[in-house]
């Protein structure tokens, strides 16, 4: 066991269930397509990653995915709200251990290896790290210890995120990594690497 544990927040890929904001303009079956490709992307550059590694599903846990358990220890997301949900993941951790802990969605074609590392890198010397996305929310939370105020009282998924998340950590020493772009909407995707190489939209 290392002190290091990564959290991986997944949704499970169904049709009609994933990247629904997405799908309004691309339809159910590109959208799908477009997460798969994230998930993919997001275990390629995880599994590098010198840690330990969670992927805690929304609904079941898929058995013979692309999330290979030599690599990734499977777990199921619980709590009543997104904020509940971290909050359980970050502490079923830490009560196994764990000095370090970073979580990650899995919605940035632009999250890299280096990102994480930098992450658990700045841990060591603070008590957050935050990796801020451009829709006003972030793509990664690095914590020693549970801040609860973190994880209540947000209107998860709107510009206001980071924003409340700061307020509540005004006492804490935080440090941040680079504003990254997370695809919610078609106008994201645009701007993604991703977009220009398929073409296929």
């Amino acid at each position: 066991m290392k002190t290091e544990a990564l959290i991986i927040f997944i949704r499970n890929p169904e049709l009609g269930k994933v990247k629904t904001r997405l799908a309004i303009t691309i339809g159910n079956e590109k959208a799908l397509e477009v997460y798969q490709d994230l998930l993919f992307h997001t275990m390629t550059i995880t599994q590098t990653v010198d840690c330990d590694k969670f992927v805690f599903y929304g609904n079941g846990i898929e058995p013979n995915d692309i999330w290979s358990t030599n690599l990734f220890e499977k777990k199921i997301q619980f709590g009543a709200d997104l904020g509940a949900k971290m909050q359980n993941a970050f502490q079923e951790l830490f009560n196994l251990g764990y000095k370090n802990c970073t979580i990650v969605g899995s919605d940035l074609f632009d999250l890299q290896a280096k990102h994480i590392i930098e992450a658990f890198h700045k841990l060591e010397s603070s008590d957050a790290v935050i990796g801020p996305a451009e829709d006003g929310g972030y793509y990664l939370l690095g914590l020693k210890k549970i801040i609860p105020a973190l994880f209540t009282n947000k209107s998860w998924g709107t510009e206001t995120v980071l924003e409340d998340t700061l307020k509540d950590l005004s006492f804490c020493s935080v440090a941040f990594l680079e504003i990254l772009n997370d695809i919610d909407t078609f106008e994201d995707l645009e701007q993604t690497n991703y977009y220009r190489l398929k073409k296929n939209f």
